[in-house]
């Protein structure tokens, strides 16, 4: 009898499909929330958002839900798993509900910060989930199973909120979110079985507190400077500030006998070195999302749904080589599966700073095809090494660690690319405003968005201040696009570097003894 046939759970792969959908509501969230930005950014028909609060509005989510995940995580693996799935989702359903009656940009930021407390509740405890009812052998699959349901969200977040808000007001990409949670509740409680750590430890306060504040001020500081500048001093007090706090954090989680997050893993190669990879490849893609909505819709002129559509190559990519890319690994070695998905990534990045207004849509399309499949043989085998460098008891630590790092690096890739697209374009959209009224020059160099709405009110003017505003955008584009692709060069440093190799063994110090060799691991 093979081992991993008295060690899964019997009904493992229908709780794989739950978890899946557990998962889908999170990242389903988030790809439509890219495709309304411009209709948010609208005074009539959406909140009439900066370009600051539409960052906040995936920041706010975003760093709670990397602040919380250390503590859900722990407290997960120490009340149960399931248990915390299922109050995260609830949660992450009635705070749906907020966000889709907010009434201006501030209650949709603080609506969205509480669905973070959601997602952070479900996120960690899936994989953890996956860690405990799944054998070391068939990890590797299920993780990329897992990963590769993100593709399935990516395709169908875009398309879903076109088609909402074509027909709907904004507030529908929101509600869409409540049959999802509903179907995902009644299948956890039906189908998944509880479990938890049998030797839990101390909830570290002082450490989830030090992260929040450090993350909060660190991208506040980042977020304020490219929208206003950063000759102020509010802003380097802030960005330093949160540095220091950070700092303050690693310094007492290195002195805590409880720690929320064990800085000292980042020693060991195979599970830092992967960890690194995940923070550095979405640092540098979700900027890139961030900024292809815009030259979508406004720059090339598409509408929500048929902007959805376009993503479907990045998607598809996605949803069809995350789940063989555990075949991948065992047959190259996660090494090398891994360093030909990063150098895909950050070539196909770097092209986009040569895109301009009148490329073919099809070299578009192309790119996205190249960048999903490109990041779909990043993630699974990056998660797998994570997680099989700790016992399946402290899977929740792992998953935590791993979900963490891809968050912050997400937030402040677009905080700081997003800043960097508002600076380069502020300045060389300037010299197009003399002659505006204050508050339509306010306006229009503030965001793309803004210039469009002004372009709207000017009359014969209007073509000469819109294709200035194009041009400037596309400008801010390349500067963006150029510095994605160098972070996610640094990525394949660090996978030549320091992941492990096929060939090489696992360290002495195996947290699992007698496991046997994974996929994904060396």
């Amino acid at each position: 009898m093979q081992p991993h046939e008295n060690t899964g759970h019997p009904r493992r792969w229908a709780i794989l499909g739950v978890l899946v959908i557990s998962l889908l509501v999170v990242v389903l969230d988030n790809t439509i929330l890219n495709v309304a930005l411009r209709t948010l950014a609208d005074p009539v028909h959406g909140l009439g958002a900066s370009q600051g609060e539409l960052e906040w509005s995936i920041n706010s989510y975003t760093l709670v839900f990397a602040g919380l995940l250390f503590t859900f995580g722990v407290l997960g693996d120490r009340a149960g798993r399931r248990r915390f799935l299922l109050i995260g989702l609830v949660l992450f359903g009635l705070s749906s509900l907020l966000s889709a009656y907010a009434q201006n940009p501030g209650q949709l930021i603080a609506a969205r910060a509480l669905m973070g407390a959601g997602g952070a509740a479900i996120m960690p405890v899936t994989l953890s989930i996956i860690s405990n009812v799944f054998d070391p052998r068939e990890r590797g699959r299920a993780i990329g199973i897992w990963a590769g349901a993100v593709g399935l969200a990516v395709a169908i977040g875009p398309i879903l909120g076109g088609v909402l808000l074509e027909h709907y007001w904004w507030g529908s990409v929101f509600l869409i979110n409540v049959p999802v949670v509903v179907l995902g509740v009644v299948l956890v409680a039906l189908l998944v079985p509880e479990s938890r750590d049998p030797e839990p430890g101390r909830i570290d306060l002082p450490g989830v507190l030090l992260s929040v504040v450090g993350l909060v001020a660190l991208t506040y500081g980042i977020i304020d400077g490219g929208e206003h500048g950063f000759g102020r001093p509010l802003v380097w007090a802030s960005t330093l500030g949160g540095l220091a706090v950070l700092a303050w954090f690693v310094a007492h989680e290195l002195r805590s006998d409880h720690p929320s997050l064990d800085v000292r893993l980042f020693r060991v190669p195979r599970f830092a070195a992967p960890v690194a990879m995940v923070g550095l490849v979405f640092f540098a893609a979700m900027g890139v999302m961030f900024f292809s909505s815009f030259y979508l819709q406004l720059v090339r002129g598409y509408s929500p749904l048929e902007t959805g559509l376009l993503f479907l190559p990045f998607a598809a990519a996605q949803l069809v080589f995350a789940p063989r890319s555990a075949a991948m690994v065992r047959r190259y070695g996660g090494r090398a599966v891994a360093v030909v998905g990063l150098t895909l990534t950050a070539v196909t990045l770097g092209a986009f700073a040569f895109v301009d207004a009148g490329t073919p849509i099809w070299v578009i399309l192309v790119l996205y095809l190249l960048q999903g499949a490109g990041m779909a043989n990043v993630m699974p085998p990056a998660t797998e090494s994570v997680m099989s460098a700790l016992p399946r008891e402290k899977a929740g630590v792992g998953s935590a660690v791993s979900n963490t790092v891809r968050q912050v690096a997400g937030a402040l890739g677009v905080a700081v690319l997003g800043s960097v697209l508002s600076a380069v374009y502020r300045d060389d959209v300037a010299p197009a405003l003399r002659g505006l009224p204050a508050q339509a020059h306010e306006a229009a160099g503030e965001s793309i968005s803004g210039a469009y709405a002004v372009a709207g009110q000017l009359g014969p003017a209007a073509p000469h201040l819109v294709a200035a505003a194009d041009h400037a955008f596309v400008s801010a584009m390349h500067w963006a696009a150029a510095l994605s692709a160098a972070v996610a060069a640094l990525g394949v440093v660090v996978a030549l570097r320091w992941l492990p190799g096929r060939a090489e063994r696992r360290p002495s110090a195996s947290p699992v003894a007698g496991e046997p060799e994974l996929a994904g691991t060396p």
